[in-house]
């Protein structure tokens, strides 16, 4: 026996409008029956897993205990760029001068979130220590 994963739950003060900062992240639209004013909005993933975000009345406390780990399909950097463009903010830059590290960012509400190096970046990085 085992569970499938089928959704990642934010909880948010304004899940419409977290959505469509995540959605501008991943690329995905929301769910079309989403509208503006909702308690509860979704954006599925690639593969099927969604993210759905649930407003609650208490403010986010503390660091995350889950988090989202993003592989860009651009470079890390330029990824990370976008993103703070689009309101993200800097939380800690754990990259380092070899390549390798990764970013954490928070979403407009808080929600950290990493920033890892792309698919071609590592394997760039791999070839280099071999």
């Amino acid at each position: 026996m085992h569970s499938t994963v089928t959704n990642m739950t934010v909880d948010c003060a304004n899940a419409y409008q977290l959505a469509l900062f995540w959605s501008e992240v991943t690329g995905r639209p929301l769910d079309p029956e989403d509208k503006p004013g909702e308690d509860e909005t979704e954006i599925e993933l690639a593969g099927g897993l969604a993210l759905h975000f649930n407003e609650v009345p208490e403010p986010k406390a503390g660091k995350n205990r889950l988090h989202l780990c993003l592989r860009p399909d651009t470079s890390r950097d330029a990824e990370v760029e976008r993103l703070l463009a689009l309101g993200a903010s800097l939380v800690a830059d754990h990259r380092k001068p070899n390549g390798w590290g990764w970013v954490v960012l928070a979403d407009p509400e808080g929600n950290e979130f990493c920033i890892l190096c792309s698919e071609s970046e590592r394997a760039a990085l791999l070839s280099m220590s071999s």
